[in-house]
């Protein structure tokens, strides 16, 4: 299972002031982020029994470099730790111009049907 990887691209259209992180036009931050959990995901794709999903659980990157809107930048994850259900993913990205940001990704392979039966419990909550 260790070293499942994948890479995925997105141009930039989506800047900070449009999710509300900031006000500068570049790339957002949790756009970023999405774009390695979406290559995690990838990363996951056909190799999970039927009736099994994952679901993000913990984030750690860095952002380090501004992606002007219009970019394309690339996510890659790599499988690097299985802990019972515990994915470890390190990820990456980067734009024409080189590197953006890198980090951690963990998720945790779910039951799908007890899990949205515990969603469904939540709800109540709510009423």
């Amino acid at each position: 299972v260790l070293g499942y990887s994948h890479a995925v691209d997105n141009s930039t259209t989506v800047g900070s002031s449009e999710v509300g992180s900031g006000s500068v036009p570049v790339f957002a931050t949790p756009m970023l982020v999405a774009l390695m959990e979406s290559a995690a995901i990838d990363a996951l794709r056909d190799k999970l029994p039927s009736g099994q999903s994952t679901v993000g659980t913990k984030v750690e990157i860095v952002h380090t470099a501004a992606t002007p809107l219009g970019m394309t930048v690339t996510a890659w994850a790599e499988l690097v730790e299985v802990d019972g259900r515990r994915l470890v993913f390190t990820v990456s990205a980067q734009d024409e111009a080189g590197p953006v940001g890198e980090g951690r990704h963990e998720r945790f392979t779910i039951d799908l049907e007890k899990f949205m039966s515990r969603v469904e419990k939540r709800k109540s909550y709510n009423d």
